[in-house]
């Protein structure tokens, strides 16, 4: 704690007795940003320790949250695994691939491909 404190106190030129005073008072708005830049966080989560629900993204990639969200749409394809959030958007389309064909192959629907 006693780092931080000297390294707010340095760095952003806050006095020690304002900083020791947060647990009572809310810094200005202009503070409470500076001091979220310094430590690289969000304001709100300075302020309340959690982030907003709609900056939390549970995949991490743009493409395989699509394919995912295709996978959940399908009501026959989205019980039959559970994706990892980080799993690679092209190991993501081979198994939605694979789940298809398993599931046309079920019901006899082969096309010129064997699936």
């Amino acid at each position: 704690r006693g780092y931080a404190i000297n390294r707010l106190e340095k760095e952003l030129g806050f006095a020690r007795s304002y900083i020791l005073k947060f647990k009572t008072i809310t810094p200005s708005a202009d503070k409470i940003q500076k001091i979220a830049e310094f430590l690289n966080v969000s304001t709100e989560y300075l302020m309340t320790g959690e982030e907003k629900t709609e900056d939390k993204k549970y995949y991490l990639n743009e493409e395989t949250a699509h394919a995912a969200q295709e996978i959940f749409e399908n009501k026959e394809l989205k019980a039959l695994f559970d994706v990892q959030r980080d799993m690679n958007p092209d190991d993501l389309k081979a198994l939605h691939s694979m789940a298809l064909a398993l599931k046309r192959k079920e019901r006899g629907d082969m096309d010129d491909t064997g699936c």
